[in-house]
């Protein structure tokens, strides 16, 4: 299984796939970050961040399961010794991928962004909403890639408005019980974060988890 991973990476790494969503991911840096956050404000900016970059993770996991024609799917499926195995893989390295990219939107802002360092205290939070983020948009991904949309007008579309219809839904009174996005944002903004992050965590996390299970059903019937 390691080694599907390590295969799957550096395929996508020789793809060049990989800096379409980085060049994403640095844009969206840019405008987060062309004002410097006042103290105090730093859980806020990380919240806005989790919730936007989203679609980023989205992208990024899209592109890596989408590296591989299906022929050379159906070879990692019979050397990794079944086609669970292969798709296990497939999911594996995209929240690798966006592991990664998590990572920089944590840290840039430690760097250049904040005018005062968070506390511990939120840069945990702000780590931790940022993990809900790319489950959420791995999810999205793997569920607009192509063994399950073969049309990349289809993918694309199917990925920008399952994440549009993810933010609209979040603003209604059933938007706790989805992902959470805007929930989660507007606490953060308020100050009141702590009171519901037990419950978007759950929620994020069990619609992320259902996302996975309906794509590893969904491609059992494709290859």
């Amino acid at each position: 299984m390691i080694a599907l991973v390590r295969f799957k990476l550096a395929a996508y790494a020789r793809s060049h796939r990989l800096l379409q969503p980085a060049i994403g991911l640095f844009v969206m840096m840019v405008i987060f970050y062309s004002s410097t956050v006042p103290p105090g404000k730093e859980l806020a900016s990380y919240a806005d961040s989790a919730g936007l970059l989203i679609v980023v993770f989205a992208w990024a996991a899209r592109g890596l399961l989408d590296t591989e024609p299906p022929a050379q799917r159906l070879v990692s499926a019979t050397s990794a010794g079944g086609s669970r195995r292969e798709v296990g893989a497939g999911l594996l390295a995209a929240l690798a991928v966006n592991l990664g990219l998590a990572a920089v939107a944590v840290t840039l802002p430690l760097l250049q962004g904040f005018a005062a360092a968070p506390s511990a205290g939120d840069l945990a939070r702000g780590a931790g909403l940022h993990l809900l983020g790319l489950s959420a948009g791995t999810a999205l991904g793997a569920l607009t890639s192509r063994p399950i949309l073969p049309s990349p007008a289809a993918s694309m579309l199917a990925l920008f408005g399952g994440y549009l219809a993810l933010l609209l839904v979040s603003l209604t009174p059933a938007g706790g019980f989805t992902v959470p996005v805007m929930p989660w944002m507007r606490a953060a903004n308020a100050g009141t974060l702590d009171g519901i992050l037990l419950p978007i965590t759950a929620a994020t996390l069990f619609w992320s988890a259902a996302g996975a299970a309906v794509y590893v059903r969904l491609r059992r019937t494709r290859p």
